[in-house]
């Protein structure tokens, strides 16, 4: 079965977010619940994560595969969502078809910047490689 065609999303933005570099944005109100979009990823095979960890590209990549011991960068926006412990969306990765959704968790307000949590699950509040904002 051959997955849906991935588009870009009319209803996000990528633009800066005051102190965490760019971050990705919504242009309309986005209800809970809701696609925000579903993108490709680039399987970064696990004998050449370390060259990508010594780039800027370490801070970018999502851990994956069934046993987590591979890498890999998502296209799109999808290594430009910022990280927040009270998250406003969440990632779930498909691995099979080598790609990251994007869904948001509760209604989200046209110009909020859409945040998910690096560590992957809600209400995770363990520290993250830098001091959230």
């Amino acid at each position: 079965m051959e997955p849906e065609a991935l588009r870009p999303p009319q209803s996000i933005e990528v633009r800066e977010s005051e102190g965490r570099g760019r971050g990705v944005f919504a242009t309309e109100p986005i209800a809970g619940g809701t696609l925000i979009e579903e993108v490709p990823v680039v399987v970064i095979p696990t004998e050449e994560l370390a060259h990508v960890c010594a780039t800027v590209l370490q801070s970018y990549h999502f851990v994956w595969g069934g046993t987590g011991d591979a890498s890999a960068i998502a296209l799109g926006y999808g290594s430009l969502y910022n990280h927040a412990h009270d998250p406003n969306a969440m990632y779930v990765k498909k691995v099979a078809l080598r790609t990251i959704a994007f869904v948001a968790l509760r209604d989200i307000a046209a110009g909020e910047e859409i945040t998910v949590s690096y560590n992957g699950g809600i209400g995770d509040r363990r520290p993250v490689w830098f001091e959230v904002k």
